[in-house]
């Protein structure tokens, strides 16, 4: 028997080799292991991923789902809706849910994925990824601010993925520790710091969707897969984010 994130166990007979991921920031990782049959609309990476398109997130197919007899669904507690979770564990169907909100915690629930759920073996890339991101804390040397919405704007706030990442590259989210949830709405003169980080997922930032709301500030243009994904991408990130650090 084997638990996942969320303490639930799930009996997995064999080691599964038809998985639906439900978690975009995970299915790149998962479609190198040779076993992925399914995957939400929103799953860009990799770029030529060529499995069944199961709709979004937080409205899954269940029954292109099921169709897909499945020996595994991956979900998260964030991301996805425990619903649809519940509903597709009543249909028979193995589910597993991971929990992340910190780098650490991130690479441990995915050693657990590979080594105890699919059984394929720690990747390269993750033993990389624990070198990079879990040793000694950097101390700050800028203070940021990430938007991940606008019309109303929102920004990442407290206990989040992204917020322990910046850290670790020494940089302070503003917005990490005011009380006011994980993402919430600001005014956008609240959107102050030493740089404002404009992401390209989920509001497509650009050049000339966003900087302009913030005059005679530091603004960068960044890869949203860099600030929310914790799959291969951490790897790259990490060099990213620190010379984003010094930079600024």
């Amino acid at each position: 028997m084997t638990y996942d994130d969320l303490g639930t166990p799930l009996g997995l007979p064999r080691p599964p080799r038809r998985v639906v991921s439900l978690v975009p920031s995970l299915t790149e990782a998962l479609a190198a292991t040779g076993t992925l049959v399914g995957a939400t609309d929103w799953c860009t990476h990799p770029a030529d991923l060529d499995v069944t398109r199961v709709r979004g997130t937080k409205n899954p197919d269940r029954a292109a789902i099921a169709a897909l007899a499945p020996d595994l669904v991956i979900a998260n507690k964030e991301e996805n809706r425990e619903l649809d979770v519940v509903r597709l564990r009543a249909a028979g169907i193995a589910v597993w849910v991971t929990v992340v909100e910190t780098v650490p915690q991130a690479v441990a629930s995915l050693e657990r994925l590979f080594t105890q759920a699919l059984r394929t073996g720690e990747p390269e890339w993750l033993g990389e990824a624990r070198e990079l991101w879990t040793g000694e804390v950097p101390p700050v040397t800028a203070t940021v601010a990430v938007p991940v919405w606008r019309d109303p704007w929102m920004v990442v706030g407290g206990s989040t993925f992204t917020g322990d990442l910046l850290r670790r590259a020494g940089l302070a989210n503003v917005f990490d520790g005011d009380g006011r949830g994980r993402y919430p709405k600001v005014a956008v003169e609240e959107i102050r710091a030493d740089a404002v980080l404009l992401p390209d997922e989920p509001y497509v930032f650009s050049a000339a969707d966003g900087p302009e709301m913030f005059p005679g500030r530091t603004v960068k243009l960044v890869s949203g897969r860099s600030l929310t994904w914790y799959g291969p991408s951490l790897v790259a990130a990490h060099g990213m984010l620190r010379g984003l650090a010094r930079e600024i």
